[in-house]
């Protein structure tokens, strides 16, 4: 009943998770769209007013003309709509996402005993700290070199810095599907925190200033849209991370870290060209489109380079060295379930037994194997995801075993 009910609130919780995160990156990229394509007004009024950009567009069967005051508008209207519940939105869902998915049974997706053997409470709670510490480094890093002559540049190498040792560590310590989900949650922590510790806060005071006839610090404008900038361009590797998790090909990787490294880069720079694109075509930019090469380059480049060797059909046993590993290939022709059943009782039955039904699974009948034959053969030998972290130490020359007994039919007695 708990793995029953486990999965309605991740199937709930992923759900609400992907709404507001639509919500949250599309008035973002919105947004940056709209900073970058302003022009100067062109009507006498607007410019008394103090509207420094106007932008006309059309959209569904309407024409808009969105204006920008860039510190203070005239008056205040009745109603003033804030961006800040698709990012706190966001982020609550995720982090309950997260717990459901990972932490709740940390033992088993959070920790590979091959990389590191703690105890779960242990992992959970350097796992946590990964948003804390990662924010505190970003958050002073922008106060300390933010306003430096050529701040922006000196910002951006170090965060490009800090990432990519978060994510060699996290890629170190915890399982790999666990550690990219992990580094994007902790950057994702810190654009939400960025909405909530600057952002807001600073909007906040703007709107204070205003109500009471007081003059506007521009610093808080300057801050806002400084720490905007850095969600945008955390929005595409964050989303990597997220997604990775349904790909194995990426988190399995040996060097799966520089794996995440430079997909999350090829998205950082990929936007790049995105937000330059639209004062491009106003004049105010360089060409962006190196850096969508680039990043096209960086993903074309991890694909030649993550490329399987061709096997043969006994590949997996030239090497192999354990104990009767050399025999399973013929074992497998010969008596394909007979052989298996052995690898099934010591690597599966354990999660997928009489005793425990993991998903709804369970392997120990030659019935239930032919049931769910595709999807062994999908986790076990495609995807590498079962055993879970390898939990149960299964070799190559088993999973080989798992493929040459699906490959002749799936036969059970």
């Amino acid at each position: 009943m708990e793995s029953y009910l486990l999965d309605w609130a991740n199937l709930l919780l992923r759900w609400v998770h992907v709404i507001t995160a639509i919500a949250w990156v599309g008035s973002s990229f919105y947004f940056v769209f709209l900073d970058s394509s302003l022009t100067p007004p062109v009507d006498e009024d607007l410019q008394r007013q103090g509207v420094s950009g106007e932008l006309w567009a059309v959209h569904g069967g309407g024409f808009y003309h969105p204006v920008k005051f860039a510190v203070k508008p005239p008056t205040l209207p009745a109603h003033l709509h804030w961006f800040y519940w698709e990012s706190y939105s966001t982020w609550l869902t995720g982090f309950a996402l997260f717990t459901v998915s990972y932490l709740w049974n940390a033992g088993t997706y959070l920790v590979d005993k091959s990389l590191m053997d703690w105890s779960p409470g242990a992992a959970i709670g350097v796992a946590l700290s990964f948003f804390v510490v990662f924010w505190m480094l970003y958050d002073g890093i922008c106060q300390l070199f933010g306003k430096r002559k050529n701040g922006d540049a000196i910002v951006g190498a170090l965060v490009l810095v800090l990432v990519c040792v978060a994510s060699w560590l996290a890629c170190h310590w915890f399982a790999g599907r666990a550690a990219f989900l992990l580094v994007g949650a902790m950057i994702a922590t810190a654009m939400s925190a960025n909405v909530f510790f600057w952002i807001i806060p600073g909007q906040r005071k703007v709107v204070a200033s205003i109500q009471a006839g007081e003059a506007v610090d521009p610093v808080h404008g300057q801050r806002g849209k400084q720490r905007s900038v850095h969600n945008t361009y955390f929005t595409l590797p964050v989303l990597f991370a997220m997604l990775s998790n349904h790909y194995s090909f990426t988190y399995s990787h040996p060097q799966n870290w520089l794996v995440l490294i430079v997909m999350m880069l090829a998205g950082a720079l990929i936007r790049q060209f995105f937000v330059m694109r639209h004062g491009y075509k106003l004049g105010r930019n360089g060409n962006p489109l190196p850096y969508a090469l680039v990043g096209v380059v960086l993903i074309l480049g991890a694909i030649v380079w993550m490329k399987p060797p061709p096997q043969s059909a006994s590949a997996g046993f030239a090497t192999d060295s354990i104990a009767g590993g050399a025999g399973l290939a013929g074992a497998a022709g010969q008596n394909g379930y007979a052989s298996l059943q052995k690898v099934l009782e010591q690597r599966c039955y354990l999660c997928h037994g009489a005793q425990v039904q993991m998903k709804n699974v369970r392997l120990d009948s030659p019935a239930l194997l032919r049931q769910h034959a595709q999807a062994v053969y999908q986790q076990v030998v495609v995807s590498k995801t079962m055993p879970m972290n390898n939990a149960t130490g299964i070799t190559e020359a088993e999973r080989t075993l798992v493929r040459q007994w699906f490959e002749a039919g799936a036969k059970t007695p």
